[in-house]
């Protein structure tokens, strides 16, 4: 049975449990019983008694069944193939049993790795019919326990309330926890990467060659670390993006907000906000297939040396993906401007435009420049345009005509191929994921400040 399909059932039992406990206060109340809560909310009880207890079991069961089938596995092995093996000759045996379990023979595997492959295969069906059982048996109890304690003066209510309560907090635990073991994750390995190359080499460096050498011969595999490079096509290309952004986004919004009648913003507004849907990839094609060839074309016609991928490309795709954060964010900010202060600047004689210009944008400036903030770190995040239509190599240019290449693609590059896990090459991704990391944290919490101290003036 598929995990699919046995949500589906425990989703189905809860629902049975809601209708049996709706009925059953409903009957009472029928019968004249005052009721402490709603016939809904002797539902609701059953309902979470009997889903909760089954979902939870589901997901401890699958995160320990691995464990237990493999050291299950293990122990039936013959000792020839366990006895003194490493770590990773273990992870190797039994990478090989899964994997003619699965069907993927290579070669000729012996008569004791086919056996386990059955036995493999065994234990994991069993498992899983105990999973069903177990599952079934949960739902089933939960329902009957649930069921046994309603009554007229059952405060279902207050127990609903008490377990969404308690819910709301374990979800927001595991989401803290979630963020703790990704900085901590992060933090680690950059330590480790530190701990080989020195910080001031990697910060203030200007070479970036990550490439390093396996045999003392080896060319091209200089292993220099100076991130300054990447640092700088970070900042150039969000520079770019933010040149095509601001001006198009605040204008934008100043028209809808000052200018438009309610059927143009109806229509246009919802069109600028799909620009935020449209998936990253697609904007890379878009780049990689029109904007940078019409670029080169256009520049060899003046005589100007443009490369296949530049950063102007990349730049300006990326600046019309991130122009829905900045209209949005400035609309709110312009329409939330109290009525009295254009109504009091067109009473002393100002136009409309004066009235935007020395008005409403020093007014609603708080909520625009938080808008600017945070699509800032969304394009300085970004990394499949930049990979499809900037490139690949580490330029210390200040020509848009050129390629440069940013954080997250050298991230993306360093991380993908056979390289070892602990080697420097690899490890420098985590040190650019640390500095990625706090870059963007500082600009999000300068944006939410900001939006934070708009939304206390006008809210």
């Amino acid at each position: 049975m598929s995990l699919s399909l046995l949500f589906a059932i425990i989703l189905a039992l809860a629902m049975v449990g809601y209708l049996l406990g709706r009925a059953n206060a409903s009957g009472l109340k029928t019968a004249g019983k005052n009721l402490h809560s709603i016939p809904a909310y002797h539902g609701y009880y059953i309902a979470l008694w009997c889903g909760l207890p089954a979902f939870l079991l589901v997901l401890v069961w699958l995160a320990a069944q691995s464990t237990v089938v493999d050291q299950l596995l293990l122990a039936g092995l013959p000792s020839h193939m366990t006895e003194g093996a490493t770590p990773a000759r273990i992870s190797l045996v039994l990478g090989e049993i899964k994997n003619v379990a699965a069907g993927r023979v290579f070669g000729t595997p012996t008569q004791a790795v086919l056996d386990a492959a059955a036995r493999y295969q065994s234990l994991k069906d069993t498992a899983s019919l105990a999973l069903i059982a177990c599952t079934l048996a949960a739902a089933v109890g939960g329902l009957a326990f649930a069921r046994s304690r309603l009554s007229p003066d059952f405060r279902a209510r207050n127990k609903v309330d008490g377990i969404l309560r308690w819910l709301l907090i374990v979800c927001s635990i595991l989401a803290i926890l979630t963020t703790i073991g990704i900085i901590l994750s992060l933090v680690i390995e950059s330590l480790v990467f530190f701990a080989r190359v020195p910080v001031t080499e990697f910060l203030f460096g200007m070479n970036w060659s990550p490439q390093t050498p396996i045999r003392a011969d080896q060319v091209a595999s200089t292993g220099a670390f100076g991130a300054v490079p990447v640092f700088w096509g970070t900042i150039f290309i969000s520079a770019i993006a933010m040149f095509v952004a601001i001006p198009v986004g605040l204008f934008s919004a100043i028209y809808l907000v000052e200018y438009a009648d309610k059927k143009v913003r109806s229509v246009v507004k919802p069109l600028l906000e799909i620009l935020a849907g449209i998936p990253t990839i697609v904007y890379g094609f878009f780049a990689v297939l029109t904007v940078a060839p019409f670029i080169r074309e256009f520049g060899m016609s003046l005589g100007l040396d443009v490369a296949s991928n530049s950063a102007l490309a990349a730049g300006g795709v990326m600046g019309i993906m991130i122009i829905p954060f900045i209209s949005s964010f400035s609309d709110d900010a312009i329409t939330a401007v109290p009525q009295s202060m254009r109504d009091g600047a067109y009473a002393l004689g100002a136009t409309k435009a004066e009235t935007i210009r020395q008005v409403l944008l020093p007014a609603a400036l708080p909520g625009i420049v938080g808008g600017v903030l945070l699509a800032v770190s969304r394009a300085i995040g970004e990394t499949m345009i930049v990979v499809m239509a900037a490139g690949l190599t580490a330029t210390l240019t200040a020509n848009p005509l050129e390629g440069v290449t940013t954080v997250t693609v050298q991230i993306v590059t360093l991380l993908i191929g056979d390289t070892e896990f602990d080697s420097p090459k690899t490890l420098a991704a985590f040190g650019l994921g640390l500095v990625l990391f706090i870059s963007t944290l500082v600009l999000n919490i300068a944006a939410l400040q900001v939006v934070k101290r708009y939304r206390e003036r006008y809210e």
